[in-house]
């Protein structure tokens, strides 16, 4: 029975050791190491859905003294109007403290590339593929299916727009008239915010925003970047924008995935609870002389996923 309690207190120990080194690796983190200037730098990978932790990122860093700069590393085909306009405003926050580069990486176009539009410096490969400023909007339209099927739909609504776009039934003139007017609006607010941002007359940005995508070496000569060049030139002209001398130390934001302490804690629990069993058991066996009383815990799942 001792030795039982000795095997549970040393797996708690294990586990409490373990749930330390989780949370240490939450902290900010960089792969180098150095007196140069630290550069905080956000990722914004794959399609744009939901930017809340690039946001958090990006306004930490921009209160975080001891960071110099901003670097924006952009890996993305773009994804929908408002997270992408949300990015946009909030480099543009960033701007008014720190220095901000846009560093594009296998693509950044779309809605990727309204992101990085908004940085001090946009850095890119020659062959990136970036620009595709535009906008578009797709409905199917399956309601000669659903006849072929039998399969009849009743929709009730408030007004004639209301289920504008339904896959059940065909548009209308007023349908479409509806739907390209939102897509022109947000068109021109595109146009116009790669126009704000990048010092170019809007007649300029709408004669190459025809949804066109073009490589790095092509949008250099476009205006639509500044440089061509990796992360690492990125990271190296963000420091110099900011006056700071040396090289330039990348800082990672703290890590958001601990999914592996759910898992630690669960085991932490079945432990302490085995531990009590084992303590119940104990007590009874002084008291009444009862035979001795094992517990185990079961582990379903490897500690860290």
């Amino acid at each position: 029975m001792i030795v039982a309690v000795l095997v549970f207190g040393g797996l708690l120990a294990l586990c409490f050791g373990f749930a330390l080194v989780l949370i240490r690796s939450a902290g900010g983190s960089s792969p180098y190491q150095g007196d140069g200037p630290r550069i905080g730098v956000v990722e914004v990978l794959g399609a744009i859905k939901d930017t809340k932790v690039q946001l958090e990122q990006l306004e930490a860093f921009r209160r975080d003294e001891s960071i110099r700069a901003i670097v924006v590393r952009i890996d993305s085909p773009g994804g929908a109007v408002g997270p992408s306009q949300e990015l946009h405003r909030a480099i543009t926050r960033a701007r008014s403290k720190k220095k901000v580069v846009a560093s594009l990486g296998a693509v950044a176009a779309s809605g990727g590339y309204y992101a990085a539009s908004a940085a001090d410096r946009i850095v890119a490969s020659p062959g990136t593929i970036t620009g595709s400023i535009g906008v578009i909007a797709q409905v199917a339209e399956i309601s000669e299916l659903l006849d072929l099927a039998r399969i009849h739909t009743a929709t009730f609504k408030s007004g004639a727009l209301k289920d504008a776009g339904s896959p059940v039934r065909p548009l209308t003139d007023a349908d479409r008239a509806h739907l390209q007017g939102i897509i022109d609006d947000i068109y021109a607010q595109f146009v116009r915010d790669v126009s704000t941002s990048r010092h170019l007359e809007e007649a300029k940005v709408r004669a190459i925003a025809d949804g066109r995508v073009l490589t790095g070496r092509q949008a250099l000569e476009q205006r639509l970047v500044d440089e061509l060049g990796n992360l690492d030139d990125a990271l190296a002209r963000a420091a110099a924008l900011a006056g700071a001398k040396g090289d330039p130390v990348p800082v990672y934001p703290p890590a958001r995935d601990l999914s592996g302490l759910v898992d630690l804690i669960d085991l932490i629990r079945g432990a302490s609870t085995a531990l009590n069993d084992i303590s119940e058991a104990l007590r009874a066996t002084a008291r009444f002389g009862a035979a001795p009383v094992s517990a185990s815990v079961e582990v379903r799942e490897p500690l860290l996923r």
